[in-house]
């Protein structure tokens, strides 16, 4: 054989093995179909024990979902990373779903059901030692998670206490271990933070005090899941099994804390104490009620007036509640 034939022999080998590559990049692509089951890449939290429980006990693959978790350190991440196709679903509180939804083509396709009294007092205003009062927050530094709705509970706090936004200096930070590091420090004067594991961290520091909580305020924020709406449109069927199985997993969390505990240590590390305080006051209960609606609507408003959103948009035409509508039809209002 001449070196022009195995040239070309080379290059035909070549060829057959990157269709090859390429074929099998397209048959493990997340949101693929395998098999009629649903490839989905979820975006997720250390502390959420939902999707790490409907992995672990087989909820999604009863559903026929192939579910791969991708943590970051706060839901808005999570909701952020959908920007650049990261994962496929994310979930997250009113302010990054409508941050997200106002830059591009994305539903809000569900609401947890935490929107609650109970679930508002886990959020909790820890601050430096010499601020007794609501009012000693005038003038001083206050941290806020950037990307979430936390600015926005800010200005209702102080509203209540007769202190203007403009009247403190509000410190962007990257997360909670970060605001934590700078309360002790001094750098910052008081931190909201949430979740058994960091109202203990927070509270052990000699430097600060518990001052308020959320449930003091009117704020309540709930839990929404988001996707492309493309997506959506493209997976329905597994789409609706996939709120079918994180529904079946919150009340499996709920009926067996003790080891929903035990997963969350394996998975993550959490403590089982912070597992089982946290449980009882977040229960998932997938749907889309008035509350849920009622709390997008006043954050979207605050969110334009504020100029947080550059560019108004219709929520209506944001909402997609046909998946929910088809498994939970008796929890979803309707729209007017």
């Amino acid at each position: 054989m001449n070196k022009l034939h195995i040239r070309r022999l080379s290059l035909v080998v070549m060829a057959l093995v990157l269709s090859a590559s390429l074929l099998g990049a397209c048959g493990t692509a997340a949101g693929s179909n395998q098999g009629g089951r649903l490839k989905l890449k979820i975006a997720d939290i250390s502390t959420n024990t939902v999707f790490r429980v409907a992995k672990k006990k087989g909820f999604f693959e009863k559903h026929g979902i192939d579910a791969e978790l991708v943590n970051f350190a706060t839901p808005a991440e999570g909701v952020n990373s959908l920007f650049i196709k990261q994962v496929d679903v994310a979930f997250g509180a009113d302010f990054p779903l409508l941050n997200a939804v106002s830059k591009g083509d994305y539903s809000i396709f569900a609401s947890s059901g935490t929107a609650t009294d109970l679930s508002a007092s886990e959020w909790k205003l820890f601050a430096r030692k010499e601020i007794a009062t609501a009012a000693d927050l005038k003038g001083k530094k206050l941290s806020f998670s950037r990307g979430t709705f936390i600015p926005y509970l800010w200005d209702v706090y102080l509203q209540q206490n007769g202190i203007s936004l403009s009247d403190v200096t509000l410190v962007g930070q990257g997360g909670f271990d970060e605001a934590y590091v700078a309360l002790k420090k001094g750098e910052i004067d008081a931190a909201w933070v949430y979740g058994a594991v960091l109202n203990q961290k927070f509270a052990g520091l000699e430097e600060a005090r518990e001052l308020s909580d959320m449930s003091q305020t009117p704020v309540r924020i709930g839990t929404g899941l988001i996707a492309a709406s493309s997506f959506i449109k493209d997976h329905k069927e597994g789409m609706v099994e996939f709120l079918k199985a994180l529904d079946e997993a919150s009340a499996y969390a709920q009926a067996h804390p003790d080891e929903t505990a035990d997963i969350m240590y394996d998975e993550v590390k959490q403590p089982r104490e912070a597992t089982l305080k946290d449980l009882p006051k977040n229960p998932w209960n997938i749907g889309f009620t008035q509350k849920a609606y009622e709390g997008l609507v006043g954050q979207k408003k605050y969110m334009v007036e504020n100029k947080i959103i550059e560019k108004d948009f219709d929520l209506h035409a944001k909402l997609n509640l046909d998946l929910v509508r088809q498994a939970f039809p008796d929890r979803v209002i309707e729209l007017k």
